[in-house]
Order: C-alpha cells, then structure tokens, then sequence
C-alpha cells in the first residue's frame, strides 16, 4: 500500500494481481489512466504497473516476484522474488525484461520485507550479510 506525494491517493496490489488506486478520503477508485500516470508516489511497494514492468523476466509467472521497495530518493528499485533472489534496478523501470543493476542470491534472509535507501546502502547490505 503506497500513498502519493499529496497523500490525495492510495494505491493497492490485490490478491489478483491487479493495481487500484483510490481517492483519499472518499475511497473512490480512480480508473483513469491519464490522472493515475500523473500521480506522484511517496512510496512505491508495489509489483505491479507500468512504471516496473521490467522486472519481470520472460519466464516469471504472476507470483514469482513478492516484494519491491523504491529507495527514498525515488531511483532505485529492489525486489525480493521465489527464487531467493534481490534484484537492483532502476526507477521507473518501464521497458520489458531489462537487465538488474545488482543480483544476489540469498538463503538466509526475509526477502519479504525491503526497506532501501540508496544504492550504496543496500550493497552496504548485501556485503554485512557475508554471502
């Protein structure tokens, strides 16, 4: 569940792999395209939506990829998947099966749970972690 900049939208990621945006505070879903693209997020913890459509590979299934977190500065993106895998890339990342800025693959950790702040931060992560 993310919120805009504004805090005028929330966007979700249901159960069926599909993003809906909703007016704050009536809870009137906003089903333009045009007004959603416009919308500037303050957090982006979704899977879903044109901005991230690249980090899906060709061969991902709906569920394959669980988790993603924008850094604060709002360049950044990283994912946590099926796989054991933590995915870097860069935001947006709107052009189909692009290459990952940073993979690791991890055995020991929630991948579930994301909180990145920049691109050295989370290699800062992944080195304290001795994989």
């Amino acid at each position: 569940m993310d919120f805009s900049a504004d805090s005028s939208y929330l966007q979700v990621s249901t159960g069926s792999y599909k993003r809906q945006v909703y007016e704050v505070p009536s809870g009137k879903q906003l089903v333009d395209q045009a007004v959603i693209d416009r919308i500037t997020w303050a957090t982006w913890t979704s899977v879903l939506g044109d901005e991230v459509i690249g980090i899906w590979s060709r061969h991902a299934e709906k569920a394959d990829v669980n988790c993603a977190c924008v850094s604060h500065s709002g360049i950044n993106l990283v994912t946590g998947d099926d796989f054991g895998m933590v995915k870097l890339f860069d935001f947006p990342c709107p052009e189909k099966f692009v290459r990952t800025c940073f993979c690791m693959v991890t055995s020991t950790i929630d991948i579930r749970i994301l909180s990145c702040f920049s691109r050295r931060h989370m290699m800062e992560i992944f080195s304290s972690l001795n994989l």
